[in-house]
């Protein structure tokens, strides 16, 4: 059987969970639009934000904070899997250990696409201008994130086993993470001292990139300093994850 072949049986078979429990999909949706609704009214008496209008600044962050979101809940699944026996049964069966995961990350990146496009579409009624080919380079941008935060999950939960303790690494990074990339705000309205420390976040540079591609421009160095960091990331993170996947099913 091939890597591929082991991959896309992987991969539906994680999709067929998800279909199961849809309301997934609809708790994945509300933060996002919520945020649309509630907050991003706040930023129109800042001129920065308004001049460029509030939801081309704003709904970049916003798709970047749910591609970042799309790939964290993986880990709670695998230590579910972990403890009730199924990764277990993995051992004996002749399958990749990249594969294994690669079926994770994959459905993570596919539910994140389905969950931008009516952020996406509600967004244009809050006055969101989409270009298209800023847009499909944005999504190819963010759908790496997903898999880079869904690889370095599947394998913190193969690693700590403890969905405690997952959850206290994941929810204690996630907070200054999403605040130092400016998510909500750019970091370039805040002070010289929290601009310099946002340059060691790599979410940081997404965001910078988001913004610029969600306006059409594409040949930016923001935008190849993004792919670049988050590439690099990407490759790490599926090395090490998989590495802890073949001590895990050995």
């Amino acid at each position: 059987m091939t890597v591929m072949t082991e991959i896309a049986l992987l991969f539906k078979r994680r999709m067929l969970e998800q279909i199961r429990s849809p309301v997934w999909l609809f708790a994945g949706l509300s933060a996002p639009l919520l945020y649309l609704a509630l907050f991003a009214p706040l930023l129109g008496g800042i001129p920065s934000v308004a001049d460029e209008g509030v939801a081309n600044v704003f709904v970049p962050g916003v798709l970047a904070l749910l591609a970042q979101g799309s790939g964290t809940g993986i880990g709670w699944i695998v230590i579910h899997e972990l403890k009730s026996g199924v990764v277990e049964r993995f051992r004996v069966m002749p399958v990749r250990r990249f594969s294994l995961l690669m079926g994770n990350v994959l459905k993570d990146v596919v539910m994140f696409l389905l969950s931008s496009l009516p952020v996406i579409g509600a967004a244009a009624l809050f006055g969101f201008r989409i270009h298209a080919g800023g847009l499909a380079v944005l999504l190819v941008l963010l759908c790496m994130l997903t898999a880079l935060v869904s690889a370095a999950c599947c394998g913190l939960g193969l690693l700590l086993n403890n969905i405690g303790t997952l959850a206290a690494v994941v929810t204690g990074l996630q907070l200054p993470v999403t605040l130092l990339a400016g998510v909500l705000l750019p970091i370039s309205l805040g002070p010289v001292w929290l601009n310099v420390l946002a340059h060691l976040d790599p979410l940081y540079y997404v965001v910078e990139a988001a913004r610029l591609l969600a306006g059409g421009v594409i040949l930016d160095a923001k935008v190849l300093t993004a792919f670049a960091v988050t590439g690099a990331l990407l490759s790490i993170s599926l090395v090490w994850a998989t590495h802890v996947y073949k001590k895990a099913v050995s």
